[in-house]
């Protein structure tokens, strides 16, 4: 996999979270998480430490908040849900911004938009500090199963190979007239992901083929092998650390 292809979300830089290891990275933000989820939602001061050290996290990171705040709108979605809760909810009411709204419904979007957010901003970091092919490094580091990985490696190389393409493809059928307005012309788009499906799966089984001819036997070829050093690791540890502090003293409070 080339160095060519890293996703949009990495900003190249030399922070010391840069420098990190992938696979300590990928520990700390799933151990982070796993705690953030865990916490009382009646711990509201929790939250507030937990949204400091991701702050610091960034500035490690040399991350803007406006870089990240862009792209927290990813959870939208969850957003919109948390914001209906407080209606939809049954159970005692409570009076919230001159609004009668669920206490339990309160309580439940705060929870879903304090953890999915601290949660987003978390894996943003990680994505905006690690390129794909480094995370994929790490994965295996962490060993997790080869054919996964190497699925996952084969899914981010040709994911721009296949959106092209379906780019060509859509050319190709404007250029003879076709326009999509209106369900009528769904037999003509089915057919043509169909063939795009096809073509994928040619293009994969001459993939196949070379590699075997190249001496592909299950695994692949370890060019760069990203080691992790205690001191490293202890580094890593800083912030999940802090967090589980957190947590236990929301917990015993």
């Amino acid at each position: 996999m080339g160095a060519g292809h890293a996703h949009n979300l990495y900003r190249p830089g030399d922070s010391p979270l840069h420098r990190l290891p992938p696979q300590c990275k990928l520990v700390a933000v799933v151990v982070f998480v796993l705690v953030v989820v865990s916490t009382p939602r009646e711990a509201y001061w929790a939250f507030g430490v937990y949204a400091l050290l991701l702050a610091l996290a960034a500035g490690g990171g040399r991350v803007p908040v406006g870089y990240v705040a862009r792209r927290v709108v990813v959870e939208i979605p969850f957003v919109v849900f948390a914001v209906a809760l407080p209606f939809l909810a049954t159970g005692p009411k409570t009076e919230f911004l001159g609004l009668t709204v669920s206490h339990s419904g309160l309580l439940g979007a705060w929870n879903i938009l304090a953890k999915g957010t601290l949660g987003v901003v978390a894996s943003i970091l990680l994505a905006a500090t690690t390129n794909v092919r480094d995370l994929l490094l790490g994965m295996e580091r962490l060993r997790m199963p080869q054919l996964l990985v190497q699925i996952m490696q084969f899914m981010v190389r040709y994911s721009e190979v296949i959106a092209g393409e379906m780019g060509r493809m859509r050319v190709a059928r404007e250029s003879r007239g076709f326009q999509a307005k209106d369900v009528r012309q769904l037999p003509v788009v089915a057919k043509s992901a169909g063939a795009l499906f096809i073509r994928s799966y040619e293009r994969g089984e001459r993939v196949h083929l070379a590699m075997l001819s190249r001496g592909y036997t299950g695994t692949m070829p370890v060019i760069v092998d990203v080691r992790a050093n205690r001191a490293q690791w202890c580094a890593a540890a800083l912030l999940p650390s802090l967090a589980v502090v957190a947590c236990a003293v929301a917990w015993v409070g």
